[in-house]
């Protein structure tokens, strides 16, 4: 498998290297990106074995965000079978996250950074749609996920579990590589924005 290596104008994002565990438990604990997270607390054992798994696993696709050689985040790209019936193509749909250091909150590097993976499921993975979901009430994420284009397809009403509020509502957001494709042409919106918006 070939690592994914992208560059934006401010970032790299390439696979997640041992050494990087330890930085990315600085923020991935802190108790306000745990919120959002439905998994709440992780040991460094454990996240340091998913990792390798998807390190050797052909279709995740996921990487460390580096900003002037500090490790800002991650995105999970995972490529996987759509929903249908027996001789549906496979592997043409992928789901993507991200978790995201919030000291670095505030400046588009999220955005610019899930632009950029999205961008490569379509461009270069081939993927004909990408999905995400979110707690409704993390409009942070909500925001960035509208930012790139993603369209919202379900609120789930009561549907999702939250340790401290309870039975909360969902979203879940889609994409298609031809909306991508027509939004990303030359003239459109997302061809002329600017990378630096905040996020």
């Amino acid at each position: 498998m070939k690592a994914t290596l992208l560059r934006t104008d401010r970032l790299e994002l390439r696979p997640v290297r041992d050494e990087d565990i330890d930085r990315i438990l600085e923020y991935r604990n802190l108790p306000e990106v745990t919120w959002w997270l439905l998994r709440t607390e992780v040991d460094p054992a454990s996240v340091r074995a998913a990792w390798r798994r998807a390190a050797e696993d052909p279709d995740d696709h996921s990487v460390a965000v580096v900003l002037d050689g500090v490790v800002i985040g991650t995105v999970s790209l995972d490529v996987v079978d759509g929903m249908g019936q027996p001789g549906m193509p496979e592997r043409t749909e992928a789901e993507i996250g991200y978790i995201f250091d919030p000291a670095y909150g505030g400046h588009g590097y999220a955005t610019e950074a899930v632009t950029a993976m999205v961008a490569h499921a379509f461009g270069q993975l081939g993927v004909r749609r990408i999905t995400a979901g979110c707690f409704a009430g993390n409009l942070a994420s909500v925001r960035i996920l509208e930012k790139v284009g993603m369209r919202r397809e379900q609120h789930g009403v009561g549907d999702s579990w939250h340790a401290a509020l309870g039975w909360v509502d969902g979203y879940t957001y889609g994409l298609l590589a031809e909306e991508w494709r027509e939004r990303a042409a030359p003239g459109s919106k997302l061809a002329t924005s600017d990378s630096s918006s905040k996020a």
